[in-house]
């Protein structure tokens, strides 16, 4: 347990989050966790638990987690420097980078099959990417259908069947299919995230990596940030696990050595690709909050910072993701659901448990969680790397946020 002063924390409330994050690793449930809360210049960190579920080294601050989609909120900062820059403009086309994506067709029916078509009304434009509504993606209430039998089979998923294939192999495969919706009329979780690299890529002709390291990571100091941890640090990086959803016993997902994240991926995923740390993504979240400024320097306009941060979304457009957070229940359990999305991550837009108005962030499914809210000054990260095939990491993520906004002391 370390931290410098209370900064707004109370001893009382840090003593409880203390508790409540040792109740859930004494449970067996969760062989350890990394945690971070922030108010101003103060920091509290608790790593507790160790690496393995069966013992192995002890969790510390500096081990690295596999972020999946809480990558999605950091990812999209390469594209709003883009932006600022007027290198893209938000009603740009995006054929003129991405020509695979020219023409489309849009299923008549979102269940129908993948030859029943109507022309798109308009063609896609960089809004939609940034804003995930280009008429694609991860639709867990439409699991079963042609549509989303396609994605997977094409491999234009992480880690589902088939491995993705590199940027270039992707994206004309995302070509082929035909959207779920007409551009801009529904929010669509995911695959936008991963379409944005692609898109960075090409405006830049670097790597979306590349890019993210020189504007993003390396400015910060997010030093152990990136798509994959390299051998001098694999060491750092924990067994992820995914236990059976009807026994609960631990299922290795992902080991260390060998593993998915211990070499470069064909495909650099801003949806759910990135590893990290505490301190990386506190410094990342921290910038957010300053309205894009880290230590003096700028990082983002502040502009791009408040439209990533609030609310982009219609009524009709936000339909779907109000249908994940209720009829996911236990894989979103609370955080997340109450509202909105910006750019990259969602947005409270009303007040649905002990968190404020206007927090934004998102979480992953390897049992991570990153919000920052900017009414209260606050951060919180909590990096666990058990999946959420089972709500315990769900709960302890909720249990995280409703002792950390009682122990704020004001």
């Amino acid at each position: 347990m370390m931290h410098n002063g209370n900064g707004g924390f109370s001893a009382a409330g840090l003593r409880r989050l203390h508790e409540v994050l040792a109740r859930h690793v004494d449970s067996g449930r969760i062989p350890g966790l990394v945690a971070l809360v922030g108010r101003g210049e103060e920091t509290h960190v608790e790593a507790i638990g160790t690496m393995c579920h069966d013992g192995g080294a002890p969790m510390r601050r500096d081990t690295i987690f596999r972020m999946a989609s809480t990558s999605k909120p950091v990812s999209v900062a390469a594209a709003m420097v883009l932006l600022d820059e007027c290198r893209l403009r938000l009603d740009d086309l995006v054929e003129q980078w991405l020509p695979e994506l020219a023409d489309r067709r849009v299923l008549k029916r979102i269940d129908g099959p993948l030859d029943d078509t109507v022309p798109a009304r308009r063609p896609i434009t960089v809004r939609d990417l940034l804003t995930s509504t280009f008429g694609l993606g991860m639709d867990m209430t439409s699991l079963g259908t042609p549509i989303m039998g396609a994605v997977f089979e094409q491999g234009l998923t992480p880690d589902l069947p088939v491995p993705m294939p590199e940027p270039d192999e992707w994206i004309r495969r995302l070509g082929t299919l035909p959207l779920m919706h007409q551009p801009g009329e529904r929010w669509q979780y995911h695959i936008s995230s991963d379409l944005l690299g692609v898109l960075v890529a090409r405006v830049t002709g670097r790597s979306f990596e590349t890019f993210l390291r020189e504007r993003v990571f390396e400015p910060l100091g997010m030093k152990d940030t990136g798509f994959h941890v390299p051998a001098d640090k694999i060491d750092r990086l924990p067994t992820l696990y995914a236990p059976d959803p009807g026994t609960g016993e631990f299922t290795v997902w992902d080991e260390a050595e060998g593993g998915r994240w211990s070499r470069p991926p064909a495909f650099q995923g801003g949806g759910g690709g990135l590893v990290s740390t505490v301190d990386d993504y506190h410094a990342y979240f921290r910038m957010l909050l300053n309205g894009g400024r880290h230590r003096g320097e700028r990082i983002l306009s502040r502009p791009a910072v408040e439209l990533m941060t609030t609310n982009r979304l219609t009524p009709e457009q936000n339909a779907a993701r109000t249908a994940m957070a209720a009829d996911n229940v236990h894989v979103s359990f609370g955080q997340g659901q109450h509202g909105g999305w910006g750019m990259g991550m969602a947005v409270r837009t009303y007040r649905g448990d002990y968190a404020s108005v206007g927090q934004f962030g998102w979480d992953g499914g390897s049992g991570t969680s990153t919000y920052a809210d900017p009414d209260k000054q606050l951060t919180g990260i909590l990096l666990t790397q058990v999946g959420m095939s089972t709500p315990d990491s769900a709960r302890l993520i909720h249990d995280f946020w409703t002792t950390l906004y009682q122990a704020i002391d004001d």
